[in-house]
């Protein structure tokens, strides 16, 4: 979702280089205002006000009807028409929305996922190769302000090969070359969060991919923990943007 950076980078990058948190509760909030509101104009909120005390009606009639198991068939019956009928009319703004959300959260995905790689951390690449390919692989850095921390040559396996580095700021290409192949990857080194994409795929290759082993981000921090769950962006996005709508749709009497 590169071609979205332009328009994202400038107003959220600050943002995210404060706090990840702080950057994904401002996204939840701007994009549960604009989920709610769209909801609000484009669904005839008379209506859906008076299904919804149908619906209660009818919740309240089944359980009188407990005892008559015919009646209230019946009254499921009607109470299902009027749910799907309410349905039908709540999934308008759902594809309204459909396509600007997964764009969005495409980008987010992009920039939230992963840790940066900061200048003096220790990390890795791993790449992978073709099952009929043997012998050696061989990583080459691009200049001195990257260090390989273990072999430079490796035997290959079906497990792949790894390598640990360590570079200073900058960006950085990594070399990987077999006998008769070569598929370089880039890596970027800085202390802001920002990342390079993880995975690199490569067809009719010998190297097939090479994988730069993040750590995921906890925008919580690593030692939050909600029952044994650390929540990734997306589950802090999801909370968060639950919490938002209900609270809007309750101020805006939203049905």
């Amino acid at each position: 979702m590169a071609f979205l950076d332009p328009v994202f980078n400038p107003l959220i990058q600050p943002l995210l280089d404060a706090s990840p948190f702080l950057a994904i509760l401002v996204l939840s909030l701007v994009i549960s205002v604009i989920i709610t509101l769209v909801y609000k104009l484009v669904t005839n909120q008379n209506e859906m006000k008076y299904l919804k005390e149908k619906q209660k009606e009818y919740q309240q009639k089944m359980k009188e009807l407990r005892s008559e198991p015919q009646k209230m068939m019946a009254v499921q019956k009607e109470a299902m028409q009027l749910n799907m009928k309410y349905m039908k009319m709540s999934f308008k703004p759902t594809l309204i929305t459909m396509i600007p959300l997964l764009l969005i959260f495409g980008w987010m995905s992009a920039h939230f996922a992963f840790e940066p790689i900061m200048p003096g951390d220790s990390y890795s690449i791993t790449a992978f190769f073709d099952d009929k390919i043997t012998g050696n692989a061989m990583l080459v850095v691009d200049d001195n302000n990257t260090k390989i921390l273990n072999e430079v040559q490796q035997p290959i396996s079906k497990d792949g090969v790894t390598w640990n580095l360590k570079s200073e700021a900058g960006t950085h290409y990594l070399t990987v070359k077999t006998a008769d192949t070569e598929q370089t990857k880039k890596v970027l080194v800085t202390t802001e969060n920002r990342y390079e994409e993880a995975l690199s795929i490569y067809d009719h290759s010998d190297i097939t991919k090479i994988n730069i082993n993040y750590n995921a981000l906890k925008p919580l921090g690593y030692s939050f923990s909600l029952f044994g769950w650390k929540p990734g962006w997306l589950g802090l996005y999801i909370i968060l943007s639950i919490v938002f709508s209900m609270g809007l749709r309750k101020f805006l009497k939203i049905y």
